[in-house]
């Protein structure tokens, strides 16, 4: 059995306050998927004046935030925003294929895709051998459809591959591309969403594509900015004004600072 990664709230999409693409997929079909007419918010901001808190069972505890400067301290979006270097887009070279993905970094026998799969699942799956999945329900966050096959699932790297190319990424080394593609160190990182809204975002950024949940804009940038401080990564000027603009719309937003190992 893959071990949890992540709290339960991760299900939902990210994570809370404290702060991918798998392998081509038939899109859910009518059987598996279908339209949630309520739900929470992908997860949940702090404070949060005009959001509807999560059910008890999913809430983490509350967080009295130190001085904004340690890793792990939640910041406001723009403090994070703040943090990003703004520099021109440069895809030459990129392949998919040089972010090594998805790995079992733990030996246990479940790969990154399947380990999400696990920990996100809404109705927990039956694990067999070498971590085939039977069963379970899983929340689309982009597109509040609830999907009971695992292979209608895509797993989205929140900042796509050919994204954090273009913002930096092509300096990094092979390792740590791999580490960023398989970052499971944080739970708003990679998401498990439905094939069809995964392949809608495909390598957008926010000055292109958003939730078309209004409900998530705020958890999508959130994490999005996030991501990219926690990696280093660059902004491009259009990227930026984008984000400035969706910031503002969400005065309540916090994340954490988690910068990658090095």
């Amino acid at each position: 059995m893959c071990p949890m990664r992540r709290s339960p709230l991760a299900l939902v999409l990210l994570l809370t306050a404290l702060v991918g693409c798998a392998a081509p997929s038939p899109s859910p079909s009518a059987a598996s998927a279908q339209p949630v007419a309520s739900r929470s918010p992908l997860f949940t901001l702090s404070p949060t004046p005009n959001v509807t808190p999560a059910p008890a069972e999913t809430s983490l505890p509350s967080i009295s935030p130190p001085a904004p400067s340690a890793p792990g301290v939640p910041l406001t979006l723009v403090q994070l925003l703040e943090m990003l270097p703004v520099a021109p887009e440069d895809r030459s070279g990129y392949d998919r294929a040089l972010f090594r993905h998805w790995i079992d970094a733990d030996g246990d026998g479940c790969n990154t895709r399947r380990e999400v799969l696990v920990d996100e699942a809404v109705v927990p799956p039956t694990v067999g051998g070498g971590c085939s999945l039977f069963g379970g329900q899983w929340l689309s966050a982009y597109d509040g459809l609830v999907l009971t096959d695992a292979g209608a699932l895509d797993i989205d790297h929140v900042v796509a591959l050919a994204e954090a190319w273009d913002s930096g990424a092509s300096a990094w080394s092979q390792e740590r591309r791999m580490q960023f593609a398989n970052d499971v160190d944080v739970s708003w990182a990679l998401i498990a969403v439905s094939a069809a809204s995964n392949r809608s975002k495909g390598d957008k950024d926010p000055a292109d594509w958003l939730p078309p949940d209004a409900g998530d804009l705020c958890p999508f940038v959130s994490a999005w900015i996030a991501v990219k401080a926690r990696w280093g990564l660059t902004a491009d000027q259009r990227e930026l004004d984008a984000l400035t603009g969706l910031v503002a719309e969400c005065p309540g937003a916090r994340m954490s600072l988690a910068p990658a190992d090095q």
